[in-house]
């Protein structure tokens, strides 16, 4: 089992910036991939980004590409999202992901095994 507990969401204007941050307990959290989707109201749930075990090599959904930053810290078991950028259309609760261990990394909720409760990101106009 491998337990995810996301942080740093919270409201900010658009142009601004957040850092979304995922504890993970449990199992060696180097070996598996990480990941970070979200929610808007209404809408299914989609892939943002995602790193792969080891921190080799990542993804990004297009419409987040240049805004958005992936990273992990393995010594801290914890994953980071850093948002820049943030447009009204990014408002949605933020969920942490894991699938693993040492398997290609994927960007589709399916494939992603242990979810986090989700955090809330809001971005005004």
């Amino acid at each position: 089992q491998v337990q995810l507990v996301e942080s740093g969401g919270g409201l900010v204007q658009a142009g601004g910036s957040l850092r979304l941050s995922c504890a993970a307990s449990g199992r060696t959290f180097s070996a598996y991939n990480m990941g970070w989707f979200r929610q808007a109201p209404g809408k299914e749930r989609e892939f943002v980004a995602g790193i792969g075990w080891g921190g080799i090599g990542t993804r990004y959904a297009d419409s987040v590409k240049g805004r958005f930053t992936i990273s992990r810290d393995n010594a801290k078991n914890t994953v980071y999202l850093q948002m820049n950028s943030l447009k009204p259309e990014d408002t949605a609760v933020y969920y942490c992901a894991a699938d693993g261990p040492f398997k290609s990394l994927k960007n589709t909720q399916s494939d992603y095994d242990y979810w986090g409760q989700g955090t809330q990101v809001t971005v005004s106009s």
